[in-house]
């Protein structure tokens, strides 16, 4: 396919991708950049980032440049633009030499639509010369930088040769740019704009809200069982995502949740690449698969269907967390953003960050970033508000789409509580943990307890009032407020902050969460997966699902890409909805282009009538 300088935007959305109409704000960005016009684009995942340069790239002459980080998943990019029958490929370090020169002649001679590159190819001193030959031939349609966070010192994803882009800019000034991410709070937003040269793009700033996405905390008791009850609970069948925080602990994860009999994999950066490879591409190309995994996996997934994202500790901010759970639930359909955390969370974290190499201003930041999100743990406020306040926006009200809406949490009036708690560190010598700590509260005469003499404070035996699950919480909640730290030199011991003083002197009452008692009963399994029956309307049980599912999955294995890029799963609820009896009826499909309509029409036609056969 060239490019269809003549044809209007909404006329490729439709017959190319499928797609009746365009979403929120992506419109103006398509006009805006068809034009020529520079732009930084802020959206949420999910949100349609792609078609906003993709469309761009077919309307204006020339090849479209998408600069990417993610080369792990060009191919699969690559491969979805292919079966619209858009003229796509990538070039980066996966490539044979023989390859990249095909290449290299396919992007001279005027043969692509679009090319996603690597930012250390595109760098190369005769890269930047061939694009200048393409300049002066076929032409070069844009420069698209996604994941333009990675510029970045703040980001979570940072990477050095994307402040080198500026080079774009210097050398081809006459061709638009359109930066995007779905994650920047201001810092990092004024950044990308003054790093970019981008002062005087456009910038469109989509709601970052995501409603589709269940957010729930709950504090951490036994982490692995407390899982396995959430996966047994709702996701028995699904994709999704386990975020740990150490590699040992991924691995150990990963096993355990194996001999569970869950299908799951590990991914770290400790890994062998080829073992990486492999399992980022079962994850990609198989159903039910579960990732456990560091932060290292997961910038630009693309993979739809992801069900849920679980963190077993604690990410390192708001932005880590919000882009993390991000990747669920990219097809618009309910998915679930599970996250259990307690105190040694907060602990491991803040040795993390005060232990670093890097410079003390950085740490400053990063400590803000930790307490906004403890804050978004221990509050009793709908998350969804929570989360886009850290944004910047405000949400309309509550969501009904988060733990603290559907079961509103109760406080209490801790006051004493708390006094307690701080009086102990303060008697103890503000050097030991939270363990210790609550021993002398109960008025346990153990040895440690004996070792110190701390059975003579007069805070021994004071706090009988609260168990030990409540003190925990107590401490828990009183790290997050700021009223303890962790005390590097004493390996996680607790000692008073500033706040404390107001607090121990009587000038500052103090309310608290109060932690729900974990279930004790089974969920049955009428009641396993309820949200996910609802959402595909009957569909999982269905017989004519399966069977659409079934023939997805063969099309893509006989092609070697992975079943999204036949169709998202919300195309394949609508064909079972709608039950199409012709291809004309199957054109008005949302996602079903003009290419994939003469592709798998008639295949998914004959699923169809097979299934109005047998009934």
């Amino acid at each position: 396919m060239a490019a269809m300088p003549n044809s209007s935007a909404q006329q490729i959305l439709h017959d190319i991708f499928g797609y009746s109409s365009f979403r929120d704000e992506q419109q103006a960005i398509v006009e805006h950049v068809a034009t020529g016009g520079d732009a930084l684009v802020l959206m949420p995942t999910g949100g349609g980032k792609s078609l906003c340069y993709q469309i761009p790239s077919l309307l204006r002459r020339g090849v479209g440049i998408v600069v990417s980080p993610l080369i792990a998943l060009m191919q699969d990019q690559v491969d979805a633009l292919r079966q619209l029958g858009v003229r796509a490929a990538f070039y980066n370090s996966s490539l044979s030499a023989e390859a990249a020169r095909e290449v290299f002649i396919a992007l001279v001679r005027g043969e692509l639509d679009m090319l996603y590159v690597a930012p250390e190819r595109l760098l190369l001193a005769n890269f930047l010369n061939t694009l200048e030959q393409v300049q002066d031939g076929p032409g070069l349609a844009l420069f698209a930088i996604d994941e333009a966070h990675c510029v970045s010192q703040w980001g979570h994803d940072f990477r050095p040769e994307y402040r080198a882009l500026t080079v774009l800019h210097e050398r081809f000034p006459e061709v638009p740019r359109i930066a995007l991410t779905a994650t920047a709070d201001a810092p990092t937003r004024r950044e990308i704009v003054e790093r970019l040269n981008l002062e005087n793009a456009r910038q469109f700033v989509s709601s970052f809200d995501r409603p589709n996405i269940r957010y729930r905390v709950t504090h951490k008791a036994n982490a692995r069982q407390q899982l396995q009850a959430f996966l047994e609970a709702e996701h028995p069948d699904d994709a999704g995502i386990v975020y740990c925080l150490s590699r040992k602990k991924v691995e150990e994860t990963a096993a355990w949740l194996k001999e569970k009999g869950w299908d799951a994999l590990p991914y770290h950066a400790g890994l062998a690449a080829a073992t990486r490879n492999a399992n980022q591409k079962r994850f990609l190309r198989e159903e039910g698969v579960i990732m456990v995994a560091t932060v290292a996996f997961g910038m630009g997934i693309d993979k739809p269907n992801v069900r849920f994202v679980a963190h077993l500790d604690l990410p390192k901010s708001m932005e880590g967390y919000y882009q993390e759970t991000g990747r669920a639930g990219r097809d618009g359909l309910p998915a679930n953003a599970w996250m259990t955390y307690g105190l040694g969370d907060v602990v491991s974290m803040r040795q993390m960050l005060d232990s670093g190499d890097a410079p003390e201003e950085r740490k400053r930041v990063e400590r803000q970033k930790l307490d906004a999100l403890l804050g978004f743990c221990e509050s009793t406020a709908c998350r969804h508000q929570t989360l886009l306040r850290y944004f910047g926006e405000e949400h309309p009200g509550a969501c009904a789409q988060c733990d603290n809406c559907l079961e509103p949490v109760d406080t209490w009036e801790a006051t004493e509580a708390a006094r307690m708690a701080l009086s102990c560190v303060y008697r103890t010598g503000q050097r030991f943990g939270v363990v210790h700590l609550i021993d002398v509260l109960l008025g346990k005469a153990n040895a440690k307890v004996e070792q110190f003499n701390h059975q003579q404070l007069s805070t021994f035996g004071i706090g009988q009032s609260l168990n030990q699950a409540q003190w925990s919480s107590v401490f828990r909640q009183l790290v997050a407020g700021g009223l303890l730290e962790a005390d590097m030199e004493t390996y996680g011991g607790l000692r008073l902050t500033e706040d404390a003083r107001p607090v121990l002197r009587g000038e500052q009452d103090v309310w608290l969460r109060r932690d729900a008692e974990p279930a004790k009963r089974k969920v049955s399994k009428a009641e396993r997966g309820a949200r996910a029956r609802e959402a595909f309307a009957g569909a999982s049980e269905d017989p004519l699902w399966l069977a659409l599912k079934a023939k997805r999955t063969a099309l893509a294995r006989e092609q070697g890409v992975p079943p999204y890029v036949i169709f998202h799963d919300s195309t394949l609820l609508e064909i079972l909805n709608r039950r199409p009896g012709s291809l004309t009826e199957m054109g008005q499909i949302s996602g079903v282009g003009q290419a994939k309509l003469e592709r798998y029409g008639d295949a998914f036609l004959q699923v169809l009538e097979d299934a109005n056969g047998v009934s």
